[in-house]
């Protein structure tokens, strides 16, 4: 499904419920079940069996999918680095440099009870500078996550009318 009929879609289905996007808004249930549907469609292209998770602004879980055969591991690791992101407003991609040896953030996977992922395939969904949820991908290498998760938050962008 490409970004333009995900952008509809999510349009007409707030319409019905008669509401309107707002910059205030968490990720709700319907643009997150559109979102995963468009970034399992990429990752079915490129051969990966991921699971997607995405939370709302509090990093609690919307939705959770499980592509057939996915990593039983894969699981665990979509939701951190969707918890991740809104803890800490940034890409998993963008945090990995901060966290290795000798950067700012230094260890601090061991924190928040292990819940921080310090790899790619984690990106917050954001409009305008906001926060309002965050998107995991988990189950190819840290490119191919890093990638899905990055055409995940493009077609957030394009749905939530930014781009």
């Amino acid at each position: 499904m490409d970004t333009k009929t995900l952008e509809a879609l999510i349009r007409e289905e707030l319409a019905r419920a008669g509401r309107t996007p707002e910059p205030t808004d968490n990720v709700v249930l319907s643009a997150a079940k559109r979102l995963s549907e468009a970034v399992e469609a990429r990752a079915a292209e490129m051969g990966v069996k991921a699971v997607v998770a995405i939370s709302d602004r509090a990093a609690r879980p919307v939705l959770v999918h499980v592509m057939e055969d996915a990593y039983i591991a894969s699981y665990d690791v979509a939701l951190q680095k969707a918890y991740t992101v809104v803890a800490l407003k940034m890409s998993t991609a963008d945090l990995k440099p901060l966290a290795q040896p000798g950067g700012s953030l230094y260890g601090i996977q061991f924190t928040n009870q292990g819940q921080i992922v310090i790899f790619g395939g984690g990106e917050p969904l954001r409009i305008g500078d906001r926060v309002i949820g965050g998107l995991g991908v988990s189950g190819g290498t840290e490119e191919q996550d890093t990638a899905l998760a990055a055409y995940g938050a493009a077609c957030f962008a394009s749905l939530a009318g930014l781009t």
